[in-house]
């Protein structure tokens, strides 16, 4: 039998234990999981999430904040297996970010009430009131540096390099034609039917580059193929998604970069509030989610073309210029 003083120490030991367990932190810790088609250093669409996360991070206090990912999930069928486990982990927020992923959102989000899921570039709302959608009016981006192209090369031919033809990707372009068109240049297209296969984005690059242009523009994960093309042949590069000056600093002119981070703000936002969904985003050049980053670092740009380029945007903000053609 144990003496009295043993049991009072067992007791201590016990209390002890349980103290050193991590059970009332992880309630302190506010928990993303992101899944993408890519990697989170793509120069493209799943770089811009990323990052626009990171910004999210530093705005809790250290230790408070936790972001776990799965890159390359372009199978929808891993992708819903991934959320589905992320669900199942208990991580507050689920980024679902790939237009391909709408349909397993749908339907694994009611299964888990008590998570709030992000879906974008969705352009469908499904109103469930734990899916939050959203998605970048990249036309607005598009017919700008349509019309910079036009300038900057003095109405020169302008070669566009697209993955498939949907989602931003498609109204990107169609903004660029509509802003190069009205300004009278000449624009060839090319849609490689992938997102990821550099060699067929190198392909369609020098393709247009063979037949006269000198400045390329295009989107996905597959454009560094484009851009070493460009890069090659003494072009020029409009970059779209995130900056991509870093991969031919002396050939890339502006990108538009996607700062998701007003979009993000808002649904934590909401998700204080005890709202985990239920709302559809645009990411527009009025909530500054769409941003120009030019190269002045490295290459002389008139300062005349910064400023038709704010102007321009201002003007799609005001209502005063659409940037697609009228159907």
């Amino acid at each position: 039998m144990l003496k009295k003083n043993s049991i009072v120490v067992l007791f201590i030991i016990a209390i002890l234990a349980m103290a050193a367990l991590p059970v009332a932190a992880a309630d302190d810790v506010f928990q993303v999981a992101m899944i993408m088609p890519s990697k989170i250093n793509d120069y493209s669409f799943s770089q811009s999430m990323y990052e626009a996360l990171k910004v999210l991070e530093s705005t809790f206090p250290e230790g408070g904040f936790e972001l776990v990912y799965s890159e390359d999930m372009f199978n929808v069928a891993d992708a819903r297996e991934a959320i589905r486990d992320y669900a199942d982990m208990g991580y507050d927020l689920v980024i679902a970010h790939g237009s391909q992923y709408g349909t397993s959102l749908q339907e694994i989000a009611p299964d888990y009430p008590e998570t709030a899921f992000a879906w974008g570039n969705g352009t469908e709302f499904y109103g469930q009131p734990n899916i939050s959608v959203y998605q970048a009016r990249a036309e607005q981006g598009g017919y700008v540096f349509g019309q910079v192209a036009a300038k900057y090369t003095n109405n020169g031919k302008l070669g566009v390099c697209g993955p498939v033809e949907s989602g931003d990707a498609k109204t990107y372009i169609d903004g660029f034609k509509n802003g190069a068109s009205e300004a009278g240049s000449p624009v060839s297209v090319t849609y490689t039917s992938s997102f990821s296969d550099v060699s067929l984005m190198s392909a369609a690059a020098q393709t247009h580059m063979d037949e006269g242009a000198t400045l390329l523009t295009g989107t996905s994960q597959s454009i560094p193929g484009a851009v070493s093309v460009v890069k090659e042949n003494n072009g020029i590069w409009m970059g779209v998604q995130w900056d991509t000056i870093p991969l031919a600093p002396e050939n890339v002119l502006v990108s538009l970069v996607y700062d998701w981070s007003p979009i993000l703000n808002d649904i934590v936002s909401n998700m204080k509030e005890g709202s985990f969904g239920g709302r559809a985003y645009d990411l527009t050049f009025k909530d500054g989610g769409l941003k120009f980053v030019w190269n002045t670092e490295n290459m002389e740009i008139d300062p005349e073309l910064i400023a038709m380029a704010d102007d321009l945007a201002a003007k799609i903000t005001a209502g005063e210029i659409s940037p697609l053609p009228a159907q």
